[in-house]
């Protein structure tokens, strides 16, 4: 059994000043491919098969260690909602929040590795564009897009915070009593997991979803996206890895909404996985109340989860982006 009073963290320091990437898996107790590739690639480590050329590399297998001990997605919340140190810890999540948030922000960078509950190929998740907004402020755009690209996988989504900011207001319009978990999922925070309060604190981040939670193919995803990525900032050298050079332009989507499930009693139509192609006027699901749930407008189901909880995120949509991702060059 994992113990769940503290985190183990394992880091490498090149003798060579250079970047410093910290990798994190089990932010969810449930997914573990990153976990499991981790593992193999600190065998390599410490065994000489892999050698650090610079830089500071920092692997966190096991994020949430209560989650993981329960095989499920929390422990007492979503650790990858609403992350930020907290003043007085309520909860398990907290407590690793207050030693998970400083962690982050003494890094440049961040690979935070996930799957998830429906079948679906892998995908990575960038943050906005550079911009000096209020919601998400960013200056490292090229970094990730350069970063994104080298991962090996054929599809890129944006738009995660901006469309929390608007399912926020919905909950907030309907929301009812004082719970905790009523405080936590109408809080403009909520959008914030591990990558958002990374760039918050002036790194970039990525986030790859490894595939579905038992992919037998995701801790090979897992490995190479971060062999991949280590190779690019220059901390491994090139023959440790087989590039990725996408035979095709890679696909590049922007959510623009989520959808809460409002009962238990809502249902999908039919056993979306994610990314399925929807049109205008489709029919997605019918709420408990016989309410039919149709798409605004053509695009991508992301995330069906029929496990979700009322209050929660049912399904999340995309439509087709105009960005353009370039490789650039290591920070």
């Amino acid at each position: 059994m994992i113990p769940t009073q503290h985190l183990r963290i394992h880091q490498y320091a090149a003798l060579q000043p250079g970047p410093k990437l910290i990798v994190t898996g089990a932010v969810h107790g449930n997914e573990i491919h990153g976990s499991v590739a981790m593992a193999e690639i600190m065998k390599q480590l410490d065994g000489g098969e892999l050698t650090l050329l610079r830089g500071v590399l920092t692997l966190v297998p096991i994020v949430n260690p209560l989650a993981h001990t329960l095989n499920r997605r929390e422990g007492d919340r979503n650790l990858n909602r609403n992350l930020r140190p907290p003043i007085v810890p309520q909860d398990y999540e907290d407590r690793i929040a207050r030693q998970l948030c400083p962690l982050l922000a003494a890094h440049d960078g961040l690979l935070d590795l996930h799957s998830f509950q429906s079948q679906g190929q892998a995908f990575a998740m960038v943050g906005p564009r550079n911009n000096s907004g209020e919601l998400e402020p960013f200056a490292h755009e090229a970094v990730e897009s350069a970063v994104v690209a080298r991962l090996g996988v054929g599809r890129i989504v944006e738009g995660w915070l901006s469309t929390y900011a608007e399912g926020i207001r919905r909950r907030q319009a309907r929301a009812s009593g004082g719970s905790r978990k009523a405080q936590l999922v109408t809080d403009p925070h909520y959008g914030v997991g591990t990558t958002e309060y990374m760039r918050s604190t002036g790194g970039w981040a990525i986030t790859l979803e490894c595939g579905q939670h038992l992919d037998p193919e995701g801790p090979s995803v897992a490995r190479l996206a971060i062999l991949r990525t280590l190779v690019h900032l220059g901390m491994l050298a090139p023959d440790a890895v087989e590039a990725f050079q996408p035979a095709t332009p890679l696909e590049m989507l922007r959510l623009y909404d989520v959808i809460d499930r409002e009962s238990m009693d809502d249902q999908f139509a039919r056993e979306w996985k994610s990314f399925d192609p929807i049109t205008k006027g489709e029919l997605i699901g019918t709420r408990g109340s016989g309410e039919k749930v149709l798409a605004p407008s053509s695009g991508r189901i992301v995330f069906p989860n029929v496990k979700s909880q009322p209050g929660t995120e049912w399904f999340y949509l995309a439509r087709e982006s105009d960005r353009k991702l370039g490789w650039g060059d290591a920070e």
